[in-house]
């Protein structure tokens, strides 16, 4: 290669091959699937190659009746299977020889002119019945200085053509199209017909039409061994050859040499930019979910807190009733009619414990218990929540997702899978009567262990009949204290005063310790919870963050690499029209 080349070439050569030393660096590093990565390798070593003319096209096209034409020698054998068919490499040598290679691939040289300035591939057919031949000619295709796309004038632009040709589309390849078999039409005009229809296809699937030919190798092969000039005009097969000759001399060379390795290396690029920009757009919905269930969160525990206060209204109101009854009772008990009852002592505590304290330790309790199965209840729906958003993070986009980058794509659905099975195992676990005891013990405890009450394992509704029984005890003992002779007419209002005062500062007490007990235990399970919530999809959110870096360092690095490539194939162009 580098014989042929002026300075300026061999410069833009030692660029190019810098340029795409970088890109095979960036996919390797990003992880890129080992064939885009070999397909770049040896488009990187054919600018070492003679020129490749790489032959397609159904099996049964022509394409070896072709080939024998464009050399003037039957060097393939037509006719054969597709099961039987191999990739044929033809190259220049002393004499014809074969050799099997590996890969199905059969290398023939003979002394052909032609083969001295390039090499021929010939491939079996888009339509081979067996699969590995058409997956070896997808290797050469990448490769490929020039790729003449053999058709039949009888099975022209088929649907295996189509699809075959689409890919052959996304390498970017100089496509020249030959309509073969010309020779089972009758008339010019089917010919012509044929020709534009091949045309119009070609535009509507590669939005051009590339060069088009209609010859009939086999008439073409026949006046060339019978040195017959007029059929060789006849078979219209000498303006292919002089356009193959043209692309064939020096500058057409260098310049398609140069340019498709670079085509290759800007196609992988893009195709990975394209791949890092889809996974960089699902990391933004995964992180946008992420910042949802913060939110939720957030608004989880607010939604909490205004709820659990004003649940605890309902505790509160039964001690506003609790004192109601007691003010009421010291006002009825508290007169000199009742005089020989407040003597009694053990009377009094009793009747007060029946009419003031009466149910107030079962209703609290009940109440409490209503908010701990609420609360309960709540965070089960978070769960939920939580749970359902992991669910839909799961199947949506996975469709929209272009080639593979690394282990991106199964690391994200098995760490989604962990997660949302972790979540649902939660979801599926989470034993209501079992939180609930847990919470009320935790209440009892902390409400006892503000009152400094020795509990056990008795319930609430002890706990606060201890606290409202033992420490009022001693306003009924105020009651009692006296005798008939200090209970004159002045000395009995102020005891009633001083008991609702005693009675309203000891309810205050036990409002502000059960209040208090509450709230420490809503503060704790309200952590408690948001604190699993966030456990639960921590590895997750480590995978986005850091998956999120790497990805828009990915579609940076790529994105340099493809528009250098893009500029560098200008200036190529720009050089050789010169």
């Amino acid at each position: 290669m580098r014989r042929i080349l002026t300075s300026e070439q061999d410069a833009l050569l030692t660029e190019e091959r810098g340029r795409l030393a970088d890109l095979a660096a960036a996919l390797a590093r990003w992880g890129a699937a080992r064939d885009d990565q070999q397909t770049l390798e040896r488009s990187v070593r054919q600018l070492d190659e003679l020129f490749l003319l790489v032959v397609v096209g159904e099996f049964n096209s022509g394409k070896s009746s072709f080939i024998n034409a464009l050399l003037g020698s039957a060097l393939l054998e037509e006719g054969v299977t597709p099961t039987t068919s191999r990739i044929h490499r033809l190259l220049w040598g002393e004499q014809v020889e074969r050799t099997l290679g590996e890969g199905a691939i059969e290398q023939i040289t003979a002394p052909v002119e032609l083969l001295s300035q390039v090499q021929i591939v010939d491939t079996p057919g888009t339509n081979a019945l067996e699969r590995r031949h058409e997956a070896v000619t997808r290797e050469f295709v990448p490769r490929s200085d020039l790729v003449l796309f053999v058709t039949s004038a009888d099975r022209p632009f088929t649907e295996s053509e189509r699809d075959f040709i689409a890919g052959i589309r996304e390498w970017g390849k100089k496509l020249v199209f030959v309509i073969n078999k010309i020779d089972i039409l009758r008339r010019d005009d089917e010919v012509e017909r044929v020709t534009d229809y091949v045309e119009q296809s070609c535009r509507k699937l590669l939005g051009f039409a590339p060069e088009i030919f209609a010859v009939s190798a086999r008439a073409a092969l026949e006046a060339k061994l019978a040195g017959d000039r007029q059929a060789l005009e006849r078979s219209r097969f000498a303006p292919l050859e002089r356009y193959v000759a043209s692309t064939l001399d020096e500058r057409e060379r260098v310049r398609l040499k140069l340019l498709n390795p670079l085509g290759v290396g800007r196609r992988l690029a893009e195709r990975y930019l394209e791949a890092a920009r889809a996974r960089v757009e699902l990391l933004a919905d995964d992180f946008a979910a992420i910042e949802r269930i913060d939110r939720q969160l957030e608004l989880y525990g607010e939604d909490l807190g205004r709820e659990f206060r004003f649940r605890l209204t309902d505790v509160d109101n039964q001690l506003h009733a609790f004192e109601k009854r007691g003010d009421e009772f010291f006002e009825e008990t508290f007169r000199l009619a009742r005089a020989v009852d407040l003597i009694n002592k053990a009377r009094v505590k009793a009747e007060f414990e029946r009419r003031v304290v009466a149910d107030t330790p079962r209703q609290i309790e009940l109440k409490v218990e209503e908010i701990i199965d609420w609360l309960v209840a709540t965070e089960l729906r978070q769960w939920r929540a939580v749970s359902g958003l992991l669910d839909q993070r799961r199947a949506l986009h996975a469709e929209r997702l272009v080639g593979e980058i690394g282990s991106f794509d199964t690391d994200r659905r098995q760490l989604l899978d962990t997660v949302g099975r972790t979540a649902q195992r939660t979801v599926e676990r989470f034993d209501r009567e079992r939180e609930a005891t847990r919470l009320a013990d935790s209440v009892r405890t902390a409400v006892a262990g503000t009152a400094l009450v020795e509990v056990g394992a008795i319930g609430l509704g002890t706990v606060v009949t201890a606290l409202a029984t033992t420490q009022l005890a001693d306003v009924t003992g105020l009651l009692a204290a006296g005798t008939m002779a200090v209970l004159g007419l002045f000395i009995l209002p102020g005891r009633r005063q001083r008991a609702k005062r005693e009675l309203a500062a000891k309810i205050l007490d036990l409002r502000q310790r059960l209040m208090a007990g509450l709230n420490q235990e809503f503060e704790r399970e309200l952590e408690r919870g948001v604190a699993r919530l966030r456990e639960a999809i921590a590895p997750y959110t480590r995978f986005v963050e850091a998956e999120r870096q790497r990805l828009s360092e990915m579609e940076g690095e790529l994105q340099r690499a493809a528009d250098g490539l893009a500029a560098l194939e200008h200036r190529i162009e720009r050089l050789l029209e010169a």
